[in-house]
C-alpha cells in the first residue's frame, strides 16, 4: 500500500511540474507577444509622423532625419526581436525617433503634441539650459535650448558610452562618434567640461566626474547604455 501511495504522490509532483513549467512558457510567450505588440504600435506611430513631415528649414529637416534613420533602426530591430529584452528595445528606438519628430514639429513652429514619456538616461542627462559658445583645440561649438541656424543638430538627452549628453541643439552632431564606436576621444571630455561645466539643471561635468583620471580602454570600450524600456509608462497619446 506505501509503494502505490508513494507512485501517485511522484505521479501528481510529475504532474504539477509539467503544468508549472508549461504555464510559464505560456506566460512568457503572451508576454513577449504584448511586448512586440506595444513596440510595433510605437513604430508606426513613428513611421506615420516621419512619414507625413517635410522639414522647413535646417534644423527641423536635420531633426527629422534623425527620426527617420531610428524608425530603420527600430523596424530592423522589431524584425529580429526574439525576447523581451529585444522588443522593449524596439519600443525605446521608436521613443527616441519620435522625440526627434517633437523637437522637429517644435523647429517649424508646429504644436509638438502631449509631452513624450522620457526615454533611457535622459533625466539623468538634463537639458541646455542657456547658449553657450565654446572654443575647444582652436574649434568653435555651440549648444541651445533653441533651434537656430548655428545650432540645427537636436539630440534628445541619454546616456552615449556611458557618459551624459543633454538634450538640446548643437552646432554639430559631436557624441555620433562615440554613440558608433563606443567610446569617446580625450578632445570630447575637454569639450563638455568646456561647455557644459557649471551649467544648470545638467548636473557636473567637472573633470573629475568625466573621469578623466582614470580613463583607458577598459572603462571606454563599452558600448552606449541603451537601457531598458521597461519602467517607462506609454500611455497612449495622439500627436
Amino acid at each position: 500500500m506505501g509503494t502505490i501511495v508513494w507512485v501517485v504522490v511522484l505521479v501528481l509532483l510529475v504532474a504539477g511540474m509539467f503544468y508549472l513549467v508549461n504555464a510559464s512558457k505560456a506566460r512568457k510567450a503572451r508576454e513577449l507577444d504584448d511586448a512586440k505588440a506595444e513596440a510595433r504600435r510605437w513604430v508606426e506611430r513613428l513611421g506615420g509622423q516621419v512619414m507625413s513631415l517635410s522639414g522647413t528649414d535646417t534644423a527641423s529637416t536635420q531633426a527629422l532625419a534623425d527620426a527617420s534613420e531610428r524608425f530603420t533602426a527600430a523596424g530592423s530591430q522589431m524584425e529580429q526581436a526574439r525576447t523581451i529584452p529585444q522588443a522593449k528595445l524596439v519600443t525605446e528606438t521608436a521613443m527616441e525617433g519620435l522625440h526627434y519628430v517633437r523637437a522637429a514639429r517644435e523647429a517649424m513652429g508646429m504644436d509638438p503634441g502631449p509631452a513624450l514619456p522620457e526615454v533611457a538616461g535622459q533625466k539623468q542627462a538634463g537639458a541646455v539650459s542657456e547658449d553657450r559658445r565654446v572654443t575647444v583645440e582652436g574649434h568653435q561649438y555651440a549648444a541651445s535650448p533653441h533651434s537656430g541656424s548655428g545650432t540645427p543638430y537636436y539630440y534628445p538627452g541619454g546616456m552615449v558610452a556611458g557618459r551624459p549628453v543633454p538634450r538640446g541643439w548643437y552646432s554639430e552632431p559631436w557624441w555620433k562618434p562615440a554613440l558608433v564606436a563606443g567610446a569617446w576621444g580625450v578632445g570630447t571630455f575637454l569639450l563638455m567640461d568646456a561647455m557644459f561645466s557649471g551649467m544648470h539643471g545638467i548636473g557636473d561635468y567637472g573633470m573629475g566626474d568625466m573621469g578623466m583620471g582614470d580613463v583607458g580602454m577598459g572603462d571606454m570600450g563599452g558600448a552606449a547604455d541603451m537601457g531598458d524600456a521597461g519602467g517607462f509608462d506609454f500611455g497612449g497619446f495622439d500627436f
